[in-house]
């Protein structure tokens, strides 16, 4: 996918953080980018730092746990900017809360948001995709996908589900031109950590802008080929 062709870049949890670096990348690089999230406020400031780089794109609210309200985020987009070429499957949370003192409500709202979030917006934006023989998926996910972390239950369960969606898109969705890609970070500097644990394992942590990084340059290979997982972990290994 050349960056001439300016391809719109939908990217969820899209207002800090990982997401928020992956829309300033792609923008940097001539993309119109559309950054959604639950929280206006963030969203706009985050459009006017990329505006104020010179880029261009818009801003939606949106929760990704709603299908109405994906619905209407798709909808936006492809009124203002005629489709979607690439969805970033960003939005997620990360509670940190033993197995064993776990409630429903936490568990239910983590997979809702880390894993039925990434099958809504999929789901949403794969028949434009189809139509068009073309697209590009990119799910990020987290090294909780392969590998257990205490006191991650619903994190993790979130991430082990994701990953399996992931494979499955890919297998289904290739045969119309779509790739779909699996990112696997391990620990990143967001706010997803306390302030003291940031402070501490700094040094051991990757950034947002690494992550953004590998998330373009997979999406700019030729659509003949397809990276399907990026497994990107800090050099010093695994928090």
């Amino acid at each position: 996918m050349a960056m001439n062709e300016k391809p719109v870049v939908w990217i969820t949890g899209a207002s800090k953080g990982i997401g928020k670096a992956i829309a300033e990348a792609f923008a940097d690089n001539g993309a119109i980018v559309v950054l959604s999230s639950r929280k206006k406020a963030a969203l706009v400031s985050a459009l006017k730092n990329i505006a104020d780089r010179g880029g261009k794109g818009g801003a939606i609210v949106c929760d990704v746990t709603d299908e109405k309200s994906v619905g209407r985020a798709v909808k936006e987009i492809e009124r203002k900017f005629g489709k979607v070429d690439v969805l970033v499957n960003n939005a997620g949370i990360a509670p940190v809360t033993a197995f064993t003192k776990t409630t429903l409500a936490k568990f239910d709202e983590t997979l809702a948001i880390n894993l039925r979030g990434t099958f809504v917006c999929s789901q949403a934006v794969t028949p434009g995709m189809i139509e068009r023989g073309s697209g590009a998926i990119v799910n990020i996910l987290s090294t909780a996908a392969i590998r257990a972390f205490s006191g991650n239950a619903a994190y993790c369960a979130s991430k082990f589900g994701a990953l399996g969606l992931t494979r499955v898109m890919r297998t289904e969705l290739k045969k119309y031109g779509i790739r779909v890609i699996g990112v696997l970070p391990g620990a990143v500097e967001t706010d997803m950590w306390g302030v003291a644990e940031r402070k501490q394992s700094h040094d051991r942590m990757l950034q947002p802008e690494d992550v953004a990084k590998v998330v373009h340059d997979a999406i700019m290979l030729h659509p003949r080929a397809v990276v399907e997982e990026i497994l990107l972990r800090p050099l010093g290994g695994d928090l």
